[in-house]
Parts: C-alpha cells; sequence; structure tokens
C-alpha cells in the first residue's frame, strides 16, 4: 500500500492512477481512518468526494484533498495569524463606557 510520500511523489510526477485514491488510500494520505471519511461523507463534511465507475466507488482527487488541508489551515486560528485574536490592536472603550 502506498504511503503518503509515494502518493505525493507519483502525483507530482503527473501519475494518472494517483489523482484519484480511494476512501482507503485517502484516509491514509491523511493520516485518518477510513471510517472518519465515511462519517464526514454522511455528514457533508470533510474533503469533497465522488462515485466514480459503474459500480459507484467513492473516490478522491488527490489535489482536492490538499486544497482541503490548506483550507483547514486557513481556517484555524492558530497557523493564520490574521484570524489569531491576540494580533488585533486594542480597540479604546468609548467614554461612555468609563463613567465619564
Amino acid at each position: 500500500m502506498p504511503g503518503r510520500s509515494s502518493l505525493a511523489a507519483a502525483a507530482s510526477s503527473g501519475a494518472t492512477c494517483a489523482a484519484f485514491l480511494t476512501v482507503k488510500d485517502a484516509a491514509d494520505y491523511l493520516g485518518l481512518s477510513p471510517h472518519t471519511l465515511y462519517v464526514w461523507r454522511h455528514r457533508r463534511q470533510g474533503p469533497p468526494s465522488f462515485r466514480m465507475g459503474p459500480r459507484g466507488r467513492v473516490m478522491y482527487r488527490l489535489e482536492a484533498l490538499d486544497a482541503w488541508v490548506r483550507e483547514q489551515e486557513q481556517a484555524d486560528s492558530r497557523s493564520n495569524p490574521v484570524l489569531n485574536p491576540l494580533n488585533t490592536p486594542l480597540q479604546e472603550r468609548s467614554s461612555r463606557f468609563l463613567g465619564a
């Protein structure tokens, strides 16, 4: 079973077979369990997936997984300084609240 580094290497080399991942391969790539991906899919959460082929196999596009991870990083205030409340400038209080 290919690991994250071999999948990424295959994708960067333009290999078509690594462009689409099964639920198990996508879970391995993200460091999650396949069950987590199934639950997220049922709840319409997580990375985008689709059904492919006559049997309707659930698949994930490798580039969509990478984009989804980037979105998660940007949505987290610990990794996005713009969202970190400690980086916002202090606001002056109105004199109405200072008892003046």
